[in-house]
């Protein structure tokens, strides 16, 4: 990453409980007297229904896990490139969680993974303003220290199983921060695409099952398929075995696990 001279600030609200820290944040948005800074975060001992893709809720014990929002305003991103928030974010969660363990990726669009479990998910909102992104709220949960997990997802898994240590959900933040201010900011000043481009090398290298066939689910069933390619605005590209390139928006397309 580009270092960045200027020393950032993450006003943080923290929160005992809350419903979800992305809708705090957009409330406060909305009907506050001024609009929260940007990078103003809020983060959560607990959410009562926190919300993940496709409508799932996030499950995460009290005290136990990183749960957060983050507020931008990248209004120098059009709305057909908004892909690259979600490459930024994830990228800067999967980087500082690479600094604890190893067998960190990103499983497309912005799950983060540990091997073939998840570690991470995340809900990016963004409003827009005419082709422009106004708004971005990255909500992101993380687990961190919970050892016992009772929901029905198939495969979660925490830092702390992973290392048997525990982790301070402050420093991993601070640390996530960090790496989302300069990754957002080396973006604010890409004129000529080149540091977009970078970014999308490094996700793409990044990626859950980046070698070999693995099983996959679209609407007319199951198929196995290598992974080709990530295009800008997001689309998810699939080449099956018969060689034939599949191309899927989120949520045409399902890994099977």
């Amino acid at each position: 990453m580009t270092a960045t001279s200027e020393q950032p600030s993450f006003p943080i609200i923290g929160l005992e409980e809350t419903d979800s820290t992305n809708r705090y944040l957009s409330d406060l948005c909305d009907n506050a007297p001024s609009a929260p800074a940007e990078y103003t975060t809020v983060t959560a001992r607990f959410q009562t229904s926190g919300k993940g893709q496709r409508g799932n809720s996030w499950e995460s014990e009290a005290g136990q896990n990183l749960l957060f929002s983050t507020m931008l305003y990248p209004r120098f991103v059009e709305a057909r490139r908004q892909f690259v928030l979600s490459q930024i974010v994830s990228l800067a969660v999967k980087e500082e969680l690479d600094t604890y363990t190893e067998g960190i990726s990103i499983k497309w669009p912005n799950d983060i993974y540990w091997h073939e479990k998840k570690i991470c998910g995340m809900l990016i909102e963004n409003v827009l303003e005419g082709n422009r992104i106004g708004r971005c709220i990255p909500g992101i949960g993380i687990n961190l220290n919970q050892t016992v997990f009772r929901s029905p997802a198939p495969n979660p898994v925490s830092l702390k199983q992973i290392t048997g240590r525990d982790y301070d959900a402050p420093t991993v933040l601070d640390g996530f921060l960090r790496r989302l201010h300069t990754y957002y900011e080396a973006l604010r000043r890409d004129t000529d695409g080149r540091f977009a481009a970078s970014i999308a090398r490094r996700y793409a290298d990044a990626l859950f099952r980046r070698e070999g066939l693995h099983p996959y689910e679209d609407a007319d069933g199951r198929f196995l398929a290598r992974l080709a390619d990530v295009e800008p605005d997001g689309r998810f590209v699939l080449q099956d075995e018969a060689g034939r390139l599949r191309r899927y928006l989120f949520k045409e397309v399902q890994y099977i696990l």
